[in-house]
């Protein structure tokens, strides 16, 4: 009942490994009394002896993962790598903050709702890096009453 000479033969013969190798039930004997390199030719051409299609690795889960991440998900902390510098440098980072700050600021100006002099000074706390954000810019003008009453 072994037959192990056998499927080695044409392991070799086919170049496949020992998983893609399917001996018909049907025809065991046959293949069992098989001793040539000839013989195991014939049996391969008659189907005795099958040659399996080579097995892949699916790629139904990266799809899957990857139209996720096409929609914005998986996306969080845990999925970031890299310091947070790395990602966003702290210059290109103070660029965007005082862009943003400085725009505010000249919004307020256009519209007249701060006079020159409060204009100045906020500028220059911008530029010593005094603000966190627009909201603290904001916050800092309600506090101070620094917007004009009659631009109202």
């Amino acid at each position: 009942m072994n037959t192990k000479m056998q499927k080695n033969l044409a392991l070799r013969m086919l170049g496949i490994g020992k998983r893609r190798i399917k001996i018909n039930p049907d025809h065991f004997e046959e293949v069992k009394e098989a001793i040539t390199r000839s013989d195991i030719k014939s049996l391969i051409k008659n189907g005795s002896i099958v040659k399996l299609p080579a097995r892949g690795i699916s790629r139904s889960r990266a799809r899957h993962i990857m139209n996720q991440k096409r929609k914005g998900r998986k996306s969080g902390k845990g999925s970031l790598k890299g310091k947070r510098t790395a990602r966003l440098s702290r210059k290109t980072e103070w660029i965007n903050k005082v862009r943003s700050q400085r725009d505010y600021l000249k919004d307020l100006k256009k519209k007249s709702l701060l006079s020159t002099i409060n204009y100045r000074i906020l500028r220059k706390k911008i530029k010593g890096g005094f603000f966190r954000s627009v909201r603290h810019v904001r916050l800092f003008i309600d506090e101070y009453n620094l917007i004009k009453k009659d631009g109202n």
